[in-house]
């Protein structure tokens, strides 16, 4: 593809009125004189272009989508509704429709206007809480029945800087009172605020007219979908938002989450998953190099986190994490130490076990494959040379194993699977179905392309089931979905993530443009995107799906169907799934790990169903106490069916319930792994049972 940059848009780039908003008096600020330069403006000129002619959807640059750009932008910058004030988004609401004609010419002056005016209102902000806390920590009043709206996504904006004074009086109050229940003595309360809030406002005077430009036009291409993206020269060259962080790294991606960094997924064997005690959702709030003091990273800008996170390999960093388990008044943290390494491809290979179940007075064996991911050694493959490593040869090789164990049927594991190689995906498929097409790649022009198995022949055909979760996602939805469509395996856990749409890295003449520019379809025509695969036995899901997944993202595109190319076949499973599910039920209610699942995801939900937090110490205590207490309590429950000793406080759940990284857990141990392989046991009696009739 070239750069695009219409004749006409470079025509009316020549004299550009000057746009601009009153109401904004304040002293002149560094970031005042900050404008677009010729670069920026000829990038914004081939980004509109680009999404024109080659975004999957096409959708028209028209008032519509104006609309939905101009609210995009207010929420990026101001998500909790508590800078702007209700005549600033007066003024801009005069934009509303227009920024479709702004970005058609060329013209960035309304987002840059925008945005100066939120530095503007976060410096006043900033000023007010220091000020506040200048007062002194200790002088602050705990006893009063205040209380503080925690969810203001919905929330009114204030009418003017005297209601913004009295929201930010209750925020810095709230802020003191969390740091108070995590156990800080008011002097360090002074100091980390305080600190804080200078930090924050050193870096307003930090921001570039490139901040702003990769900000405004980001949120023109996300307009279009999640996974179109504008990366800067800078993001392009260290770090793309979704993608890991990668051979320095610790093996995450994260994402902005308001003023903090969110986990929204672990790579597989990378380093962070290895120290289990990190979690999607998770919430990132300080960074620091080996043992040197922790840098207090609330208000930074996701770039700005991710290069202190990244590093030389081999290297140690420390996170300060809030874990997502905790109520969302709770601001109890705890630090994990990392060691930075690359994600090596043998530890990321398929492995496999022996899960031995009794059931109706039986002895099973079956056997456990887990694909942590989609792996190809290009390299090795281009070479020619022989034993190259794959996912497929991998699970070959161990199916033969498993099939010389004489075990009575296997489970995949897929669970936490991000994808990988779609060739993979499809070879993989091979190995299970006779004959066919694996996967249809439809593209922005209507043409759909068919991915085939083309060797005849299964390399398996015993019992098979999957084990998925949220976060089994691209590769694994499309593995995943062809098992299903051709009824070969019983898909079991989680609705997987959602992510069926492909991108490609187009280069600009300042920073690149990441568009998507086709969708994946199953063999059955159901799109992989949005929905995911939806299991045919459910299981708790441990992460929560409002705040993980495709679902999750704005703008994501949906999911739909295309005609399909598998005409329907006898589903071996349909007879079975009520009483496979009948029994499955009896067995979950019962089982210990899946009632402290289901009663966690409860607490967790109702917690999050809060809308407000009370500023009274005495109150605010007890509340914590109590969701304490209730935490303790389930967990003593799960303990004391495995027959360990309960716990006295729930601090020591950190300690002692997280298992070292040389710890092998056997699949027995794994609840969701051992119903799953009573789930396929039941469906083999079954299946025998109505065999012999």
């Amino acid at each position: 593809m070239k750069h695009f940059l219409p004749s006409t848009a470079l025509a009316m780039m020549i004299g550009l009125g000057s746009l601009t908003l009153g109401g904004n008096a304040a002293a002149a600020n560094k970031w005042d004189s900050l404008q677009p330069d010729r670069d920026e403006i000829v990038a914004s000129l081939n980004v509109v272009e680009l999404l024109k002619r080659h975004h999957y959807s096409k959708p028209p640059l028209d008032d519509a989508r104006s609309v939905i750009i101009y609210d995009s932008y207010i929420k990026l910058l101001d998500p909790a509704r508590s800078y702007f004030t209700a005549a600033d988004i007066a003024e801009f609401d005069k934009w509303k429709t227009q920024f479709d004609d702004f970005l058609k010419s060329g013209n960035l002056e309304p987002g840059f206007t925008i945005y100066k005016r939120y530095l503007d209102r976060v410096k006043q902000r900033l000023d007010f809480a220091l000020a506040e806390l200048a007062k002194g920590v200790d002088k602050m009043d705990f006893t009063t029945h205040e209380t503080l709206l925690i969810d203001r996504k919905d929330a009114p904006w204030e009418k003017d800087q005297a209601a913004l004074d009295e929201l930010w009086r209750k925020r810095v109050k709230d802020e003191v009172l969390r740091q108070k229940i995590a156990g800080k003595e008011p002097k360090q309360i002074q100091e980390t605020l305080t600190k804080r809030y200078k930090n924050q406002l050193a870096r307003l005077d930090q921001t570039r007219a490139e901040d702003i430009f990769q900000a405004y036009i980001n949120t023109f291409a996300q307009s279009y979908d999640p996974h179109t993206n504008y990366l800067s020269p800078d993001n392009a060259e260290n770090f793309d938002i979704n993608m890991s962080l990668s051979l320095e790294g610790i093996g995450a991606v994260l994402q902005s989450d308001n003023d903090q960094v969110k986990i929204v997924r672990l790579v597989p064997a990378g380093p962070a998953a290895k120290t289990k005690q990190v979690a999607p959702a998770d919430k990132i709030i300080g960074v620091a190099q080996g043992n040197k003091e922790m840098v207090d990273v609330v208000g930074w800008r996701l770039d700005e986190v991710v290069k202190l996170i990244r590093g030389p390999k081999g290297s140690v960093v420390r996170l300060e994490v809030i874990p997502a388990s905790n109520a969302p008044s709770d601001q109890t943290s705890k630090i994990v130490s990392i060691t930075r390494e690359a994600v090596k491809l043998e530890e990321q290979a398929a492995k496999k076990s022996v899960l031995k179940l009794k059931q109706d007075g039986r002895d099973y064996k079956l056997g456990i494959i887990e694909i942590p991911a989609f792996y190809l050694d290009f390299k090795a493959y281009r070479a020619g040379d022989p034993e190259y490593k794959s996912t497929t040869r991998d699970v070959k090789k161990l199916l033969t194993e498993l099939q010389k164990e004489k075990v009575d049927g296997v489970v995949i594991d897929l669970r936490n699977n991000g994808g990988g190689s779609l060739q993979e995906a499809t070879e993989l498929t091979s190995l299970f179905i006779e004959k066919g097409p694996t996967v249809l790649v439809r593209n922005s022009d209507g043409r759909v392309d068919v991915l085939e198995d083309e060797n005849p022949g299964a390399f398996y055909k015993g019992p098979l089931a999957l084990l998925v979760n949220r976060l089994s996602a691209s590769a694994s939805e499309i593995f995943a979905g062809a098992m299903q469509d051709y009824h070969r395996a019983l898909i079991i856990g989680g609705q997987t993530f959602g992510k069926g749409t492909v991108q490609t890295i187009q280069p600009l003449n300042h920073g690149e443009l990441k568009l998507t520019l086709a969708k994946f379809y199953r063999v059955s025509g159901q799109s992989t995107q949005h929905q995911g695969v939806l299991p045919d036995i459910d299981y708790p899901s441990i992460i929560d799906t409002k705040e993980i997944g495709e679902s999750a993202l704005p703008e994501a595109m949906p999911w739909d169907t295309i005609r399909p190319v598998v005409k329907p076949t006898s589903d071996p499973f349909k007879p079975f799934l009520a009483d496979l599910k009948a029994k499955h039920d009896a067995r979950s209610a019962k089982d210990a790990e899946f009632t402290y699942i289901r009663d966690r995801l409860a607490l967790t939900q109702k917690l999050m169903d809060e809308k407000t937090v009370s500023l009274n110490e005495q109150e605010r205590r007890a509340r914590h106490d109590e969701v304490e207490a209730k935490q303790l309590a389930m967990e003593n429950i799960r303990r004391k069916a495995k027959g360990e000793e309960p716990l006295k406080e729930l601090k020591k759940v950190d300690e002692d319930a997280l298992p070292e990284e040389d710890d092998k857990t056997k699949p027995e141990d794994d609840a969701y792994l051992a119903e799953t392989g009573r789930i396929l046991i039941d469906y083999l009696s079954e299946s025998t049972k109505m065999a012999k009739k």
